[in-house]
């Protein structure tokens, strides 16, 4: 019995711990970079700067729209470790389903946006 309240204990443990790494609020892991300008029932919206080289936590997003201020390019990694590359254009907006993963600016310039995360939505 002894070896089966250790075993359950460790898994636990594990499911928990991994749980709260790949599912941080940007704003617990990522508060430096991340302010909130609004938030009530239905959104949070954050103003988003990332100075070149840059990088953020692993954490989570339900889905948002972003709005570029700048020109801005980043790396982002998934939980898995896989990377992909992605630009925004300073005065347009992206529609992004719920993610988590880590931001890196990997631009030249300070990488600044607007996102509007929407709640009760998947995450």
């Amino acid at each position: 019995m002894t070896r089966y309240f250790g075993i359950a204990t460790l898994v636990a443990a594990l499911f928990l711990t991994t749980s709260a790494s790949l599912g941080q609020d940007v704003m617990k892991v990522a508060s430096d970079s991340h302010k909130v300008l609004l938030e009530n029932a239905r959104v949070r919206v954050l103003d988003v700067r990332l100075k070149p080289g840059e990088k953020t936590a692993m954490h989570s997003h339900p889905a948002s729209v972003v709005y570029f201020l700048t020109d801005a390019k980043f790396k982002y990694t998934s939980p898995d470790g896989k990377t992909q590359e992605g630009e925004g254009k300073a005065g347009t907006s992206i529609w992004r389903g719920p993610v988590t993963h880590t931001v890196q600016n990997v631009g030249t310039t300070e990488a600044h946006l607007i996102q509007t995360e929407l709640k009760g939505e998947d995450k």
